[in-house]
């Protein structure tokens, strides 16, 4: 990882506040806008930047693991708002999803290292309402679709979206 405290400002900007305006990058981050123009060109170069939608390559930032963890929970009343929320606050994961048939919960995360991988097992498994956690690596991306109407034909997509009733 080749980024350092003001690169991690800027990126943390851009992520939380969804913008793509340097300027307002640089009134949040109290950086001058000169200095963002100059990071964000330098993030790009280093591919940590992928495109013009600042979508971020988090295994070149330094987050190579796409951990998978399957949550089996508690069956309660309110258990997929509680046990949901709790699972979206934990730090690395980035997508929570309620799920049907044995899984209650799909929640994917981005993580550093080993340790970061243990930490998240045991926030999990001492997590109330949590029954038990299956656990997987993953060991290559092969699509991390960020435009997912790339995935589609134009066929398929009037097909699906304007040739039915609905």
């Amino acid at each position: 990882m080749d980024v350092d405290r003001k690169d991690l400002r800027i990126l943390k900007a851009i992520a939380d506040e969804e913008t793509r305006s340097p300027e307002r990058i640089a009134e949040l981050t109290d950086v001058p806008l000169s200095t963002v123009h100059y990071r964000i060109d330098s993030l790009r170069e280093r591919g940590i930047i992928r495109n013009d939608h600042y979508d971020i390559d988090m295994a070149a930032l330094g987050f190579p693991i796409t951990f998978i963890v399957e949550v089996i929970a508690e069956h309660g009343e309110g258990y997929r708002e509680d046990v949901g929320d709790r699972l979206l606050e934990i730090d690395g994961v980035t997508q929570v999803y309620f799920a049907a048939g044995d899984t209650d919960f799909i929640a994917i995360s981005q993580l550093s290292d080993r340790s970061m991988v243990e930490s998240l097992v045991s926030e999990f498994e001492s997590m109330d309402g949590v029954v038990r956690t299956k656990s997987t690596f993953t060991i290559s991306t092969l699509r991390d679709g960020h435009e997912p109407l790339q995935q589609y034909s134009m066929e398929t997509l009037v097909d699906e979206l304007l040739d039915q009733e609905r």
